[in-house]
């Protein structure tokens, strides 16, 4: 049994005792607890690569305003369903800042993290009409999104977007939308895990389609102007973040405060919806709701009956930082610019040791860096390279749990390796190679 940084035994039981036949079935979260296990038991530190989640310090801006919300009394109180009117404007005003784009105050709620706002738009887009039951997935995605899918009894297709950029696109989604069963279709951009972004061009297709089908698009912005490639980070001055909002109005846009504002731990996110589509009216929405009305069945149908509205505190700690970026006093771009550059200097210790990037182009360019990054090697299957690299102390998730057609690769995530850990990681990356390049060769 060869010699690994983590003791062989103690991962192979644990393996075992995980119950799964292969780790290409385990959740996201549950490959983390598997990792966390063989790390106490082996008192070995773990390079985690498998959660998605932020690692940045959260703002001093929001956690202020919450403290002065809460000295205020507003625990006591139950916060308006579909917003305080301080963060519904704040909404209003970033989507037009950063975005180029008007959504009234009214349209704009918040939810209980971007999870919530993603089931609502489901649940109530999925149901607007009994013909319209297939959500269509743009992948790879976020592995939540399509379980929310299945608990809502909602049908799905998906396919990879890799090999359909550009003109590509628009036959490609023509053959779902055509069938006339579509009812939404999920993105995310950048992507989650390729970290590809859609160019203007292939937003105009989206966008274009959806109002000729009658297609809602939800739009995934969980990492919001991070394509660091350009400066997202000017209020009301140009580029903006990319939106299929331009050309359509079926459109949710969803904002995770998570990612963007290193804001997870108080649960609250966006819904920017269109003015047309929240005051659209659709038969199917009876069966479900008192009213006909999109907007009215998001926040008095939906976001009441499963959470009854975001935290008081937590909307006006948003509020406070909305305003901040709104205003130009809180740069929330360069805040998180540290995962592009802990990106940038860990792709190539894997390549060095053996890896290849799977995604490595976005259309005619080099995939920029930030949050995630996508990595291979060769003679594993994703599955086997996340089982493997246990023995070495690094965790990951594999491409195939994102919906990813490129089942060879796995997923890696920047956003809480410390730099300190930078060398760590190297060192048993370059075990990981000298022990398989010999199996490779067979010298």
């Amino acid at each position: 049994m060869k010699k690994t940084p983590i003791d062989n035994n103690i991962v192979l039981k644990n393996i075992k005792e995980s119950g799964f036949k292969n780790l290409g079935s385990a959740s996201i979260r549950e490959i983390r607890r598997l990792a966390v296990k063989i790390e106490k038991e082996s008192g070995k530190k773990f390079i985690h690569l498998e959660m998605g989640i932020p690692g940045l310090k959260p703002s001093q801006i929001a956690i202020d305003a919450e403290k002065e919300a809460m000295s205020k009394g507003i625990a006591g109180l139950y916060p308006n369903i579909g917003g305080i009117s301080e963060l519904k404007i704040e909404i209003s005003r970033f989507v037009r800042l950063f975005l180029n784009i008007d959504v009234s105050p009214r349209s704009c709620v918040p939810s209980v993290g971007s999870i919530n706002g993603s089931y609502a738009s489901f649940m109530v887009a999925g149901r607007r009409d009994e013909k319209k039951d297939t959500v269509l997935c743009i992948d790879p995605g976020f592995p939540p999104h399509k379980q929310l899918i299945k608990m809502l009894g909602l049908k799905q297709e998906s396919f990879d977007i890799y090999n359909f950029r550009g003109d590509k696109l628009k036959n490609k989604l023509e053959s779902y939308f055509k069938n006339r069963n579509i009812s939404t279709v999920l993105y995310s951009n950048p992507n989650n895990p390729s970290w590809i972004c859609f160019t203007e061009k292939e937003l105009k297709i989206i966008g274009e389609l959806a109002t000729q089908y009658d297609v809602i698009v939800i739009e995934d912005l969980a990492y919001f102007a991070m394509d660091f490639r350009k400066d997202l980070s000017k209020p009301g001055k140009p580029p903006f973040q990319a939106t299929v909002a331009r050309y359509t109005n079926n459109y949710i846009i969803l904002i995770s405060s998570s990612k963007t504002f290193s804001y997870p731990g108080q649960r609250v996110g966006i819904m920017a919806i269109s003015d047309k589509l929240y005051d659209s009216n659709y038969n199917g929405l009876l069966k479900y709701y008192p009213a006909d009305n999109f907007g009215h069945s998001i926040v008095v149908g939906t976001i009441y009956a499963t959470t009854a509205g975001a935290a008081h505190s937590a909307q006006y700690g948003l509020a406070a930082i909305l305003k901040a970026a709104n205003n130009g006093h809180f740069d929330f771009v360069n805040n998180v610019r540290e995962y592009g550059e802990r990106a940038k200097l860990m792709k190539p210790m894997f390549i060095k040791n053996g890896f290849n990037i799977v995604y490595d182009m976005d259309g005619d360019e080099p995939v920029g860096d930030g949050f995630f990054f996508t990595v291979s090697y060769p003679g594993f299957s994703g599955e086997e390279l996340v089982e493997e690299l246990l023995y070495y102390g690094i965790s990951t998730i594999p491409l195939s749990t994102t919906g990813s057609e490129r089942t060879e690769g796995i997923r890696i995530c920047v956003s809480l390796v410390n730099r300190n850990d930078f060398d760590i990681l190297e060192e048993r990356l370059r075990k990981f190679n000298e022990e398989h390049v010999v199996q490779l060769t067979g010298n």
